[in-house]
């Protein structure tokens, strides 16, 4: 896995076949027109079979999902129609849809526990065309010898740096190399923040439009270091070996921000946004999927730092790599919208059109065999830190219990950013929450 998904990042990135057969025609009641005559109508084209309903989880892709489907629409006359799920309500924007009369076709769960809630659901795709155009089994949801989804996009996130605006506090992302470092130069920068103009980072927003971004990625260092402790990939029980390090990193975030502490329950994730593309903050936690969002700084002030915690060995960690977006297709569709929707998902990993779409306009590193490299400056980032020997953090947050833990662990963290909760709060529904709610869901 670790092999495949380096030289995935390193490299970074239909005919429809309609079954119709043609009805037989009446003979003729006059003579047949000879060769010269040109026919009174020109032959039909045969009509498109089925539909596609893609429910798209990322809403900052959403323009160019649409865009694609246009496309497809126009070169093969299948409507395929794109809903995008607001910033963390796509568990529950697909359980309101899939009760629906027309349930989409294609939709997306975040790993196996996300699997769990949805395997009766999944068509098997193990003979499909799109599956075969895997680079690699490590990218498919597979129990036995049924596939029940397949990752689309192989993704990074860390810390996004302004280097300007860095360069005028006087410092270099080379200065950046654990912890310790990014903590002294976080708050040197808050000491001098009237002088200087900007904060060291933008709002830690908590509405769900932005808390995913420290539930759930700021969550998953200190489980990987765990699981990279105890040599496990999943468990029923978390222990929190790593919970001061994580207090450690949300302090740091929460404490040189550019809003006090008690706002951030009402920040979102344009707030922080709009801060860092403004040069009001100098680093900003997100992913390659953000890239769009922050690109106006231009390439050449921007790059990736590791989200630093204070672990031992962390001065060889690269950045957070992995996935947790499988596609799956309904199975309780029609079996015309099926078929569409298989070959729309094999056309979009294969086509010119698709290919250039994915790796250019919405900047992903593809598992498959016909994929582009990724025009994300980000990608490349990542790309050298693992070419210089830097070990990537695995997406441990696809074995988190479950949704209402990941809120849990969020409603906690708000409290005690507003000073209206302990730590000991976070402690408790980090750990007993995870054992409760991992045993709910796996009775």
């Amino acid at each position: 896995m670790k092999k495949t998904m380096a030289i995935l990042l390193a490299l970074t990135m239909m005919a429809l076949a309609f079954g119709c057969t043609p009805a037989t025609p009446a003979p003729p009641t006059a003579p047949p027109a000879s060769p010269s005559t040109p026919s009174e109508e020109p032959p039909k084209a045969p009509e498109a079979q089925g539909s596609v309903y893609y429910l798209n989880f990322k809403p900052e892709q959403d323009e160019q999902w649409q865009a694609l489907a246009a496309a497809y629409t126009a070169e093969t006359g299948v409507p395929v129609t794109v809903v995008t799920a607001a910033s963390g309500t796509y568990e529950t924007t697909l359980t309101s849809e899939m009760a629906k009369s027309e349930a989409p076709t294609l939709f997306q769960v975040n790993g196996p526990v996300g699997l769990a809630n949805w395997k009766d659901y999944c068509y098997d795709l193990s003979g499909s065309a799109v599956y075969g155009e895997l680079t690699s089994d490590d990218f498919a949801l597979k129990e036995g010898n049924t596939v029940y989804g397949i990752a689309y996009v192989i993704e990074t996130y860390g810390i996004i740096a302004n280097t300007a605006l860095l360069q005028k506090a006087g410092y270099k992302v080379a200065d950046i190399k654990n912890f310790a470092s990014l903590k002294s130069i976080a708050e040197d920068i808050t000491a001098r923040k009237a002088d200087l103009g900007f904060s060291a980072f933008s709002s830690a927003g908590m509405d769900p439009s932005s808390d995913w971004r420290f539930k759930t990625h700021l969550a998953n260092l200190p489980i990987y270091y765990e699981y990279k402790a105890d040599n496990i990939g999943d468990t029923a029980a978390i222990k929190g070996t790593y919970l001061d390090n994580y207090k450690a990193i949300w302090d740091l975030y929460i404490n040189n921000s550019t809003v006090s502490p008690k706002e951030l329950a009402a920040k979102t994730g344009n707030d922080a946004v709009s801060e860092f593309v403004n040069n009001e903050a100098v680093f900003y936690q997100n992913g390659t999927w953000a890239y769009n969002d922050v690109k106006a700084l231009g390439d050449e002030n921007l790059y990736m730092i590791p989200i630093y915690i204070g672990a031992e060995g962390e001065e060889n960690q690269g950045l957070c790599t992995g996935s947790e977006n499988y596609w799956c297709v309904s199975k309780n569709a029609p079996e015309e919208n099926i078929k569409a929707t298989l070959d729309f998902m094999n056309w979009v990993v294969t086509s010119e059109t698709g290919t250039t779409a994915l790796a250019n306009e919405m900047g992903f590193v593809c598992p498959f065999k016909a994929a582009k490299p990724s025009a994300n400056p980000f990608v490349t980032i990542a790309s050298e830190y693992i070419a210089n020997g830097k070990t990537s953090v695995a997406w441990c947050f696809s074995t988190m219990p479950s949704e209402e833990w990941k809120n849990g662990v969020g409603s906690a963290l708000t409290a005690y950013a507003a000073g209206t909760g302990k730590w000991d709060k976070v402690v408790s529904a980090f750990v007993e929450g995870w054992a409760a709610e991992y045993n709910l869901n796996r009775a």
